[in-house]
């Protein structure tokens, strides 16, 4: 699955009445690097070479802590799945980059995230965030143990997004990849979506809804969100892309 993808005009959301985009004007965490896809549901290969238990997430990530803008994100706790334990693990760059990168270069991934090239290319993605104020933390998702996805969790309302849409305070967004073939097409995608949605809703209390934007024309992503309990609410014209506004709300997430 590959879910990524900002920037553009696009339609209010029909079902949301706006609210003033909060006061910290959005900055790029890093524009040119921004996935361009949808939802990255199938990902690329396996974790050979990754420790089996990857280590508990660490109190700070690149240069600053992992907490304020995502409310110590590193700290969130496992959740139960229908595909096993699931954590998010912040990335360190030194234990990871080998990993990503090559998830990077599977012709699926690279695709949407366009980050295929020498681990440098990857490295310079992960130190746009690692080295920012926090609104955006690249993460490993752990299944039982295992490294097998790459998110980013993103604030939503203090991202470039937010000129494209009417944002609220707190938003919070969601870019996923699923590492391995093996664990494409077989529903997992969906599971961790909603699995780190709950998360984002159970861990952020101030946070009204869950956003996306995969690409229009990426069926399975659009799918997999709806399947997890996203509703379609827009389609956002952005630079690099057509995409779907995907949200979560806190007020529906028991009926969806």
């Amino acid at each position: 699955m590959l879910f990524r993808g900002h920037d553009g005009a696009g339609p209010q959301d029909p079902a949301s009445p706006a609210s003033p985009t909060p006061t910290p004007a959005p900055a790029p965490v890093r524009e040119p690097g921004r996935p361009g896809g949808p939802v990255a549901a199938t990902a690329p290969g396996a974790c050979r070479g990754q420790a089996t238990a990857a280590p508990r997430a660490p109190a700070t990530t690149g240069g600053g802590p992992v907490g304020d803008l995502l409310d110590n994100l590193g700290g969130w706790e496992p959740a139960d799945t229908s595909a096993g334990v699931f954590r998010l693990v912040p990335v360190i760059l030194e234990r990871d980059l080998a990993l990503i990168s090559r998830w990077m270069n599977d012709p699926a991934v690279a695709a949407f995230w366009e980050l295929a090239g020498p681990d440098s290319v990857t490295a310079d993605h992960l130190r746009s965030q690692l080295d920012g104020d926090g609104r955006s933390i690249p993460c490993l998702g752990v299944l039982d143990e295992k490294p097998m996805s790459y998110f980013e969790i993103y604030r939503a309302d203090l991202d470039p997004l937010a000129r494209h849409y009417p944002a609220r305070p707190h938003d919070t967004g969601i870019h996923l990849l699923i590492g391995g073939v093996v664990d494409r097409g077989r529903g997992i995608g969906s599971a961790l979506l909603r699995a780190v949605s709950d998360l984002v809703l159970d861990n952020r209390p101030r946070c009204t809804r869950v956003l996306a934007e995969p690409d229009m024309r990426n069926t399975p992503s659009v799918s997999a969100f709806l399947t997890a309990g996203f509703r379609y609410s827009a389609e956002l014209d952005l630079p690099d892309k057509r995409a779907a506004l995907m949200v979560r709300d806190r007020a529906l997430r028991n009926l969806l």
